[in-house]
């Protein structure tokens, strides 16, 4: 029986004793791992050189085209209206002096008569007292006692029949103007906008035939930030240049035109002030090159205002002026996050003065958790400076990293 249960036990116990020995053995004969420092990586950066240039600090607006000058065409006689010319329609041109419309004149030609035969009669009857008079005068040559009465000389009758003849003359004066205001005329060189009459029609004093508008001169008013003014060379008198664009004809048109004035106020809604701009003969009706489009009115256009000249200029890409500072590579490829003064911001670009020297680079990469003293790789040099490769076995890893 004891050999038996010796048979069955010893021989696990024996397997077990042995893994256990031949377990630590390995244990005793194992090496330890090799530790090896952590890589840094190096981000690989794009630079540009700094150039610093002369620039205009060109201000953006937008506005619309609108005319000078412009008229409703109303009517200083009544009556029905006996003609309307072909051009009076809208969108017709037309030009000074033109004939747009004829009211009936019959009526007023019978009143430039009267007025006529009245004058006849009053200038008939002013030479029938000066003869008068002249006999009064000859009848009282004899008397002598003093100057003989005006009324005996008849001159009280001579200045009333001057007057008549006065009122005659202005009464046919007045029938004159009415005859020729029976005729509308252009004002000015323009383009109908409306016509609110008809032929036919009865019209009385003050009706309004339609809206003329001038296309000699076309004006703009281009809203600009309050703080904007200082780009410009004159605040009080801002008399620059500006360029205008817009879509025409499925291509960019561009006109220039001239800031005139500025409005002078400060709009109480949006807290803008106005400049207005002036193009001339935007429909080109005194001097059309091929291929040059009108400029017409109601067109949305933008607008680019020349600003003030300044020198030592470096303009950047906006993206890479973040809280004011810009990443500069120094010579051995560590950064240096620089405070810089900028003056002006537009919708890509800033313009950064007396804050970076010619042939300084700038970092174009944005990186994360960008540090002063931080080394970087400039793309296209071959390898690092010497001062960052003293150790080999501290070299950090380069890792390209993109735009954050």
């Amino acid at each position: 029986m004891i050999k038996i249960i010796l048979r069955r036990v010893l021989p696990p116990i024996f397997i077990l004793v042995v893994f256990i020995g031949l377990a630590g053995l390995l244990m005793s004969t194992q090496e330890a791992p090799e530790q090896k420092a952590d890589e840094v990586p190096v981000p690989i950066v794009d630079v540009t050189t700094v150039t610093q240039q002369t620039v205009s600090l060109n201000l953006p607006s937008y506005g619309v085209v609108t005319p000078k000058n412009k008229t409703q065409l109303v009517t200083e006689v009544q009556g029905r209206m006996l003609a309307i010319s072909d051009s009076f329609v809208a969108g017709g041109v037309v030009k000074r002096g033109d004939k747009l419309a004829e009211i009936e004149p019959s009526d007023y030609e019978a009143d430039l008569m009267q007025a006529q035969a009245s004058l006849a009669q009053a200038k008939a009857l002013l030479e029938e007292e000066v003869a008068r008079g002249e006999v009064a005068k000859n009848d009282w040559q004899g008397y002598d006692g003093g100057m003989p009465p005006e009324l005996g000389l008849r001159l009280p009758q001579l200045k009333k029949e001057q007057a008549n003849v006065k009122f005659a003359e202005a009464a046919m004066a007045r029938a004159q103007r009415n005859l020729e205001r029976t005729i509308i005329r252009a004002p000015f060189d323009g383009i109908i906008k409306a016509r609110n009459v008809d032929l036919g029609q009865y019209v009385s004093l003050g009706t309004n035939l339609g809206e003329l508008y001038d296309t000699r001169v076309a004006e703009i008013r281009l809203p600009l930030a309050n703080g904007e003014l200082a780009y410009l060379e004159s605040v009080d008198n801002p008399d620059t240049e500006v360029t205008l664009s817009a879509q025409l004809a499925g291509r960019t048109v561009s006109w220039t035109g001239k800031i005139i004035r500025s409005e002078g106020v400060i709009d109480a809604e949006n807290r803008m002030v106005y400049l207005v701009a002036e193009i001339k003969d935007p429909y080109l009706r005194d001097n059309k090159q091929e291929g040059e489009l009108p400029l017409k009115y109601g067109s949305f256009v933008t607008a680019v205002i020349k600003g003030r000249t300044v020198d030592g200029i470096v303009k950047l890409p906006r993206h890479i002026v973040r809280d004011g500072q810009v990443a500069v590579v120094t010579a051995d490829n560590t950064l240096e996050m620089r405070n810089v003064n900028v003056v002006r911001t537009d919708i890509e670009n800033v313009y950064i003065k007396d804050s970076l020297i010619d042939g300084e680079r700038i970092s174009l990469t944005n990186i994360n958790n960008m540090a002063t003293g931080q080394l970087v790789k400039v793309i296209g040099e071959d390898a690092l400076p010497e001062s960052s490769n003293e150790d080999a076995d501290d070299t950090p890893t380069l890792v390209a990293v993109g735009d954050q």
